[in-house]
């Protein structure tokens, strides 16, 4: 029986509560309806989603990843239960005196491990990385998140951070290159199509398509 507890978060797509379920400490994803939308087509889309983030969230669990694990799916609500990440998220983290160029090392090599696994992010900004109280790295929110993602999503996903930690954390120097390198250093199996030096010259291509255009 799910117990809810406190709003965590109201985004453009979902509402998250956190609770419990079955007495474990838990997170309650739903997807909002799209008044935009035609109420079928927004139905179809929605289940069609939601069916694609569990199976990314079942894959990272198989890997290993750390990432939230998915409990319950309920397409007719357009909910999902997912289990509950303690500790605070990385954009908090970043902000106080904790912080450390270490946490953006971690976080390339986090990213890189992703991709080696064949999925690409879609929202890749510090309010979803959660930082446990051991200083461990996770993803969450899957939502926009692509399998089997070509080279460009894999650069879209340091572009989108690039953007985030020079709007949110600009204090910090040269953070996306910290970023950049604890991705190129990371000691992870190249299971995918694209090396990492790959994915980073693309994302500096990405870059500077922004710059000259923006």
């Amino acid at each position: 029986m799910w117990k809810p507890e406190f709003f965590l978060h109201e985004g453009a797509e979902a509402t998250v509560t956190s609770g419990s379920w079955l007495g474990k400490k838990a997170v309650l994803k739903s997807r909002r309806a799209r008044g935009y939308r035609h109420p079928d087509l927004d139905r179809r889309l929605t289940r069609q989603r939601l069916a694609a983030e569990a199976r990314i969230l079942s894959r990272l669990s198989s890997a290993g990843f750390p990432s939230p694990k998915l409990m319950f799916l309920d397409q007719r609500k357009s909910s999902m239960l997912l289990s509950r990440i303690e500790g605070r998220t990385l954009h908090d983290l970043l902000k106080s005196d904790d912080a450390s160029e270490d946490e953006l090392l971690s976080l390339g090599g986090l990213i890189r491990r992703l991709h080696e696994i064949g999925i690409s992010h879609g929202d890749l900004t510090t309010h979803n990385v959660m930082a446990t109280t051991s200083g461990a790295l996770h993803l969450i929110d899957f939502g926009l998140s692509r399998m089997s993602p070509e080279l460009e999503h894999m650069g879209l996903d340091l572009q989108v951070l690039r953007e985030c930690l020079g709007a949110s954390h600009s204090t910090i120097a040269d953070a996306i290159d910290k970023v950049c390198e604890g991705y190129l250093d990371a000691e992870v199996p190249n299971n995918g199509s694209e090396t990492a030096e790959n994915v980073v010259d693309r994302f500096r291509k990405i870059a500077g398509r922004v710059r000259y255009h923006g």
